[in-house]
């Protein structure tokens, strides 16, 4: 073989090598990408169906329901309330009428089931993306009530 054919080869099989390492990363980041969904957002059905997501807003006063190890409560984004359940401990700080983010699936019968719920750390505290989607709720309703009045 020529040192020519062995060089080109050799090239070759450096690009096969990291074109398949490229595979297996972007792959490995795809499968553990996590997004963000408000209650608005899953009831509109932009959330994907079978697949992990996160939902957040604020923990609704009066919902909360604990069956043993099991919890269930209602968050909203004060536009859209949306039904969790977990089973496991809640984190301390958990509790109704603060922030909250709940990791999980979207159940056949529209309630989320979480198997992570994360809660603010301070009364000063609420996750960005969760802060976000209530000043985009509250100023939707802000607008629909403006039209609604003549």
């Amino acid at each position: 073989m020529k040192p020519r054919t062995k060089r080109f080869a050799l090239i070759a099989a450096g690009i096969v090598v990291l074109a398949a390492a490229a595979a297996f990363v972007l792959n490995a980041f795809q499968s553990n990408l996590v997004f963000f969904f408000t209650p608005t957002q899953v009831s509109q059905g932009e959330a994907p169906k079978g697949r992990t997501f996160r939902a957040g807003g604020m923990v609704k006063d009066g919902s909360l329901q604990r069956d043993g190890n099991t919890v269930r409560f209602v968050i909203t984004d004060t536009a859209q309330d949306m039904t969790v359940t977990y089973v496991g401990l809640l984190p301390d700080l958990f509790k109704e009428g603060r922030g909250v983010v709940a990791q999980g699936k979207l159940g056949e019968d529209g309630v989320f089931v979480a198997s992570e719920v994360l809660a603010k750390h301070d009364e000063n505290y609420m996750p960005p993306e969760a802060k976000h989607a209530l000043d985009q709720a509250t100023a939707a309703k802000a607008a629909q009530s403006l039209k609604a009045t003549p």
